[in-house]
């Protein structure tokens, strides 16, 4: 899959493609209705797929301070798109000034000059252009005049979670933000991940017999609530069964929010200065303070007991 930061990126001797538009956070189950469309589309006509999407995510622009939490950051977001079988991605790097481009000014600049969009596929609710003036009716008319179809796609896509309220990157991160990991990767398709780099903490797992990967978090990450999770780390692409803890330590006092993660039964990793990745399967429990070191040992060896069964059986 070719990877392009702005329109400059993308070669002179692209043909038609076939093209979605949109911030694809998480990309989602209805995320991945669209974007399977786009594929699917674009080898009926013998062009290639192409999504397009922003960086950093439009309404830190617009309205500053209300970016919201991200399910993905950009490069993993690349990756699931990649992994559904998309040719290119474009990724546009959103300014105020591109916030000012009219609805007609960014149909001709991205879809028509740049990309020769022959489709586009949308849901029912895409918007674009300065103060979201555009929507799929003008889309289409705009489409029309320039030998551009235009193709909407229901995301109508329910589950158990959110009690069958419809999947979106706005329900999954309510989810991730109470806890229910379960849930959101019912929206997802997979677990809900975090990423980041693993950074020295107080080292009090490794005191304990319990060595955790302290990971420095991806600003703006979408982190579950506080609390003992189910999951798996990944580092160096090895994927390791893994007992998580989300929150401040308040049985030592710690007002720091952390991510650490316990690799079960792995002894002397060395962890240090990687990129790793946590995804997390099940909520255990809440955090707790316990009374004592004991009483803390004796629950930490019930997570990791429980974890280690959980991740065994999935």
């Amino acid at each position: 899959m070719q990877r392009w930061r702005g329109l400059e990126e993308i070669p002179d001797d692209w043909g038609r493609s076939v093209v979605t538009i949109g911030s694809f956070d998480g990309v989602h189950r209805g995320h991945q209705l669209i974007i399977n469309r786009v594929v699917e589309r674009a080898r009926e006509r013998g062009v290639r797929s192409v999504v397009v999407t922003f960086d950093p995510h439009p309404s830190e622009v617009v309205r500053p301070g209300s970016h919201p939490p991200l399910l993905a950051p950009q490069p993993r977001r690349a990756e699931l798109i990649e992994e559904l079988g998309v040719d290119a991605v474009l990724v546009l790097p959103f300014t105020t000034a591109f916030s000012k481009e009219t609805p007609e000014e960014f149909f001709r600049q991205v879809l028509v000059d740049a990309l020769h969009a022959c489709l586009v596929v949308e849901g029912p609710n895409f918007r674009f252009g300065h103060r979201a003036a555009g929507d799929v009716a003008l889309l289409a008319e705009l489409g029309r005049a320039a030998d551009c179809g235009v193709e909407v796609v229901d995301l109508q896509v329910r589950g158990a979670a959110g009690d069958g309220e419809p999947f979106s990157s706005t329900l999954t991160r309510r989810l991730v933000g109470s806890g229910d990991v379960a849930g959101a990767a019912e929206v997802l398709g997979r677990p809900h991940r975090v990423e980041g780099v693993v950074v020295r903490g107080a080292q009090r797992g490794r005191e304990l017999g319990y060595p955790t990967a302290n990971v420095e978090t991806v600003p703006h990450s979408a982190v579950p609530a506080d609390g003992v999770y189910a999951g798996w780390l990944t580092a160096d692409g090895e994927r390791m069964p893994a007992a998580i803890s989300v929150g401040t330590n308040p049985t030592f006092d710690g007002t720091a929010r952390t991510v650490e993660a316990y690799a079960i039964d792995r002894v002397g990793l060395d962890l240090y200065g990687l990129h790793v990745a946590v995804d997390f399967l099940v909520y255990l429990r809440g955090m707790e303070k316990f009374d004592s070191i004991e009483a803390l040992l004796d629950r930490m060896a019930d997570d990791v007991k429980r974890a280690r069964e959980l991740t065994e059986a999935d």
